[in-house]
């Protein structure tokens, strides 16, 4: 699907670590380019005409993101990124608002970035961390989350679809929860925004954060979506240009109302321009759309992989295009340099996702991430190479 839009696939690879980084459709790049070459100007800062042309473009990607989460431009704040966007509410947010003995509700399939900043407040204010369990598929359940909650949890935080088992949380009916027991619910939208519809409002979400790099935009931007009431009390982790009204020699500072006290200094307006033309790519292809092939897709992968005696699959059951596996008795990195010798390229390791050895009992596995422009030539190079696995060692010594 919409192949042709991506010039990295004209050196004839299969691409298949999207859950790492997307490929870059041409409309995105000729948007970087053009900022580049035509208008290059800093934002909110000049009133000539490259200037004017840039501040429109930037500032109307507000709106651009607003549309295509469901929440309101001015709860849209561009960071550099997920990892970014979860350090601003752990500690500019819940730090004001979290204290010794408050409990904070995580799994053990999250990202680095969605655990990390939890340990280290935890050392700080001495709040407690709990992990959620999951069930024989390795996946949240709402019973679960039920069950795990007590009187001293405060916050609830979770990718709406983890990066290795691929496991879609039903965030609508844990939004609701969270509303009801009036606890924070903090999801990482990284795995989830690109694939699929992502409803802010309507899944009671109180902070999402994404990536510009995994929707086919620049790396450097991404975004965090927070009800407005909250923005407004959270402090900014970075100061400068830019987000001040003023500040005078005697100490006295006002900061401007967000989403601009979280924007100090010279943003990544190139990568934020990128990133406006990638959503209204994705749009127009239709992000139903979207997740339904990529689930097709996998569904003939894992038809096609069940036949194969000594391939290991790890999650067959989730409702995401990532499929995570090992070939029986070889080391998930060698797997994926035997692969790469056919030009097929996966990931391998623990994805960043290191306590997850502790639900499925392995460190490493190989893990193909799917999207839109994959095709199933490409699923039946992969499974053609893992046919001819027994050959590996000839290829990876």
């Amino acid at each position: 699907m919409n192949r042709e839009d991506f010039p990295m696939l004209d050196q004839d690879i299969v691409y298949f670590d999207n859950g790492a980084t997307t490929l870059k459709p041409k409309c995105v790049t000729d948007s970087v380019v053009k900022y580049m070459t035509s208008h290059t100007s800093n934002i909110h800062r000049g009133d000539y005409d490259a200037a004017v042309i840039t501040n429109k473009l930037y500032d109307e990607t507000r709106d651009v993101v607003a549309k295509f989460v469901n929440c309101e431009a001015r709860e849209v704040i561009f960071t550099s990124g997920t990892t970014m966007s979860i350090n601003q509410v752990v500690f500019g947010f819940m730090k004001k608002h979290l204290k010794a003995g408050d409990e904070v509700l995580l799994t053990k399939s999250e990202h680095a970035s969605n655990i990390l900043p939890w340990i280290r407040l935890s050392e700080e204010i001495g709040i407690v961390i709990k992990y959620m369990e999951l069930d024989s598929n390795y996946e949240l359940t709402v019973d679960s989350v039920n069950k795990s909650i007590t009187d001293k949890t405060k916050v609830i935080s979770i990718a709406h679809v983890t990066n290795v088992i691929g496991d879609v949380r039903d965030v609508e009916s844990i939004g609701k929860i969270c509303h009801d027991k009036n606890i924070y619910f903090c999801v990482d939208g990284a795995q989830s925004v690109p694939h699929m519809k992502e409803d802010f409002n309507n899944s009671n979400i109180d902070f999402l954060s994404f990536s510009g790099h995994k929707m086919c935009g620049p790396t450097g931007v991404g975004v965090l979506v927070g009800k407005y009431n909250l923005l407004e009390e959270m402090d900014p982790l970075c100061y400068g240009g830019g987000m001040n009204n003023f500040f005078e020699a005697d100490n006295s500072y006002e900061l401007k109302n967000a989403p601009i006290k979280f924007e100090a200094g010279t943003p990544p307006i190139a990568e934020v321009i990128g990133l406006r033309e990638a959503i209204l790519y994705l749009e127009s292809i239709g992000m139903d759309k979207i997740h339904e092939y990529e689930m097709e897709l996998k569904h003939y992968l894992i038809e096609r992989l069940e036949k194969i005696d000594n391939i290991i699959l790890y999650n067959k059951n989730s409702n995401s295009g990532i499929l995570a596996f090992n070939i029986d008795g070889v080391f998930a990195q060698d797997s994926s340099v035997y692969l790469n010798h056919y030009k097929i390229f996966v990931r391998s390791g623990n994805h960043c996702a290191k306590m997850l050895k502790d639900e499925i009992n392995i460190k490493n596995t190989v893990r193909c991430s799917m999207y839109f422009y994959n095709s199933y030539e490409d699923v039946d190079k992969l499974v053609d190479a893992l046919l001819n696995s027994k050959e590996i060692f000839k290829i990876v010594i």
